[in-house]
């Protein structure tokens, strides 16, 4: 498909710089295509146990944020120190990290990066890595001189919170943003962004769908910093989409697969959990344990095997996500809805506010 097709215009003013406070007191758009004239309805996130059913189950993705912004000075052999900046995107070894650096193209193979430098040093002493592989688009390949749960604790001494862009532009992260950019049931590290449909949840919310009769279950999907690359192709089969490591555990699978055969609905909380249940699932909708890295990339056209409902961010145009979730509703809904949203003043972004999708029949 053309990737203009998934474009519109987004003020400026629409894009939030910090999240709702309570978090469930951001507003949720619910786009439900198969309704007629009531396509779109406004409400807020604590009104999400209203559109739920006894015996729904909702998937939360349970990566936990950790500061993968590193700043640190290149050194190479006859040459000056240069400053360079990395945002870890996947791990690919106990002491190793793919990551994307600026200046991308002054980093070559065998360089030394010293991460920390200055002030803000590691406890351990220096973060110190090798540039051991160099791809495209500023990808590299960091072997670190430490490894395993040494190499974490460095990381988190030395790292930033890695803001999107489009936050980062017009504010600099600060130690507020280690809470905000944090879901309350956080538990597996290694995401270097947010899945941010769910940062509305609280635990008064999640007490509401106890009581209602709703489950509530877990899967890993450990978000990378290609989420925020953007769509450079003119067609969709042009574009290469990122990787990320995911996890879906046996019990899981089958708590959801009863779930299923006894008429409950599977409602993801952003499109990290749909993208790893769907890379999961058969196509007869069975949902199987899984575990590995899925480049899913989901535009309309594909049909949904798993999922019946999403709850979700608005997201950015001409963006991989704008494009899933027009293909979960449909791509006129999706645009209507985005126009809704603009000229009724939602929030945009990560930091912004939720929609509740129907998967269109």
């Amino acid at each position: 498909m053309r990737v203009d097709l998934f474009d519109f215009d987004l003020p400026e003013e629409r894009i939030a710089l910090r999240p709702a406070e309570p978090r469930d007191s951001a507003r949720l758009l619910v786009v439900d295509p198969n309704n007629g004239s009531h396509t779109l309805s406004d409400y807020q996130i604590r009104d999400l146990p209203s559109f739920l059913r006894p015996g729904d189950a909702v998937v939360f993705n349970d990566t936990k944020v950790i500061p993968a912004q590193l700043e640190g000075i290149r050194h190479r052999e006859g040459a000056p120190g240069q400053q360079v900046s990395a945002t870890l995107h996947m791990r690919a070894a106990p002491d190793r990290w793919k990551a994307f650096a600026k200046p991308g193209k002054r980093i070559k193979i065998g360089d030394r990066i010293q991460f920390g430098h200055g002030e803000n040093v590691c406890a351990l002493g220096s973060l110190d890595a090798t540039v051991e592989e160099k791809g495209e688009g500023g990808e590299i390949t960091l072997r670190f001189d430490l490894s395993g749960p040494a190499l974490d604790e460095a990381i988190a001494s030395v790292g930033h919170i890695p803001l999107p862009p489009y936050i980062a532009a017009k504010r600099p992260e600060d130690e507020r943003d280690r809470a905000d950019y944090q879901t309350i049931y956080a538990r597996e590290e290694g995401a270097v962004a947010a899945p941010t449909a769910g940062l509305h949840f609280t635990p008064s919310l999640f007490a509401a769908l106890d009581a209602m009769g709703v489950e509530r279950h877990f899967v890993t999907l450990h978000v990378g910093a290609g989420t925020f690359l953007p769509v450079k192709a003119d067609d969709t089969d042009d574009h290469k989409m990122h990787f990320e490591i995911g996890y879906v555990d046996a019990a899981t699978a089958e708590k959801l697969n009863a779930v299923k055969a006894r008429g409950g609905r599977i409602v993801c909380v952003g499109t990290t959990s749909l993208r790893l249940i769907e890379s999961a699932a058969a196509d007869d909708g069975t949902i199987h344990p899984w575990h590995g890295a899925t480049g899913i990339f989901i535009t309309p056209g594909y049909r949904f095997k798993a999922v019946d409902m999403l709850m979700t961010n608005f997201h950015l145009p001409r963006s991989t996500l704008f494009m899933l979730v027009s293909a979960f509703a449909g791509l006129d809904t999706m645009r209507a809805a985005y126009t809704h949203a603009i000229e009724t003043g939602y929030r945009f972004y990560s930091y912004g506010d939720g929609s509740l999708l129907h998967r269109k029949d």
